[in-house]
Order: C-alpha cells, then structure tokens, then sequence
C-alpha cells in the first residue's frame, strides 16, 4: 500500500514537471513569436503574485500567463508592503560579480582608509559624472575604481586618452572633473577598447553607473548622502558576513 503511494507521488510529480517544462517552452515560443528568433530568454519561473510567470530577458522583465497567451509590461507592486516587486527583481537581476571586474583598466582614487570600495563607468564630458565628483570631494575612507568610457563626443575620447596616460591618472581625472583643469595631452598605449568592451559586456550604456562592493548597480549620479548610506550598508554587511 505504502509503495502504490509513493508511486502515485512519483508519477504526480513527474507530471506536473513535464507540464512545467512544455508551459515554459510555450512561452518560450510566444516570446519568439512577438519579439522574433532574436530574443533570448534567460529564464522563466514563477513571478510569486497574481499567479504569473516572470520571464527574464537580459536584465528585462515580462510577465506571462501559464501558456504564453499573454503578456504583461510594467511593474507588480505589492500595496501591503509598499514594495515594488519588479523593481526588487530588476535591480537582482543587473548585480554584478565585483570580484570579475578588471581593476587594473580603471583610473584607482584612494582616500584614508580605502575600505569602502566602490566602481563607476563615467565619461570625462558628463555633466552628471561632474556633479557626483564635487558631491564626493569630502568623502573619504573610500577606494574608488573609474571606467573612463568615451562615449559622448570625440573630445571625449581625446580627454580620456589625456587622463589614462597622464603620470598620474587619478589627479588629472580629478583635477578635470572637480576643477576644470583640462588634462594635459599625453601619448601611450590605452585600454580604452577593452573598457569600452566591458561596459557593453555589463549592460553600461549610460554615465555615471555606479557598482557597489556587493555587486548592486545604481544607474545615474545620486546624491553624496545616500552614496554614503548605501557604501555603509555594503561594508558593514561585508564585515558582519
């Protein structure tokens, strides 16, 4: 008796898995469908609300019925918890593995202790970049790593050429940045390709873009205060962790 349960478990399980898997296919199929053979589908699970399913396309987020009949655009709020729950998923979805990220293409900025650290994408001619470094003049205890990539105007490439073979990149991109002091020209080999290839690898198409220690993206230049809230968070996870 105990056995023809487990068997008729067994055989339950093995049913609703297969259903499983030819509802995602089904979805698959729609995405393919509508957005055309292009369209990579990374995932499909189950969204948690309303009883959709969350299909991830890069760092996109669709919702889907069980068959793929329908598709939903926009975000799931949870109203209870004043939560927004693809919001939550997106910025999950854009984290990064901070530790695979090739420091040695980046301009290094050390203040005091160096142990908050932290990674931007910037362009030299971004008004936005410019702000967040006066905003982080009197920040300190940090280590900053700097993805120059010209992606504005040729003068930009011009001025991120200047700072990565100055003598010494940190100050000139600084001085530039913080006082307007134009980076003297200078010739050398850069890296500028293979920064440039990064971002695209990472989803950078804006400046700034900010990652924490932990992974997190922030796309766009926040205010000084809440870089150094979300820098204390990350750091005293880190060291309780």
């Amino acid at each position: 008796m105990i056995n023809r349960i487990i068997a008729c478990a067994l055989a339950a399980l093995a049913m609703a898995s297969g259903l499983a898997r030819a509802d995602e296919a089904d979805i698959r199929k729609s995405v393919a469908a509508l957005y055309g053979p292009n369209a990579k589908v990374d995932a499909v699970k189950k969204a948690g609300a309303l009883g959709l399913y969350e299909v991830q396309l890069g760092r996109d987020i669709l919702y889907s019925d069980e068959k793929g009949n329908y598709f939903i655009q926009g975000d799931i709020v949870d109203v209870k918890a004043k939560r927004n729950l693809t919001e939550v998923r997106k910025v999950k979805l854009s984290q990064i593995k901070f530790s695979d990220l090739p420091l040695d293409l980046a301009v290094k900025t050390v203040r005091g202790t160096g142990r908050r650290i932290f990674a931007t994408f910037e362009d030299p001619n971004c008004g936005y970049c410019k702000k967040l470094a006066k905003d982080m003049v009197g920040m300190t205890d940090v280590t900053m790593y700097t993805f120059l990539i010209p992606i504005l105007s040729a003068d930009s490439g011009v001025k991120t050429k200047a700072i990565s073979c100055a003598a010494d990149p940190s100050k000139a991109w600084n001085d530039w940045m913080v006082k307007g002091t134009v980076p003297a020209a200078a010739a050398c080999e850069t890296k500028v390709d293979k920064v440039m290839a990064l971002a695209e690898k990472l989803g950078v198409h804006g400046t700034p873009t900010i990652f924490l220690h932990n992974g997190e993206r922030i796309p766009g230049a926040i205010p000084a205060a809440q870089l150094e809230d979300a820098l204390n968070r990350v750091a005293a996870a880190g060291k309780a962790g």
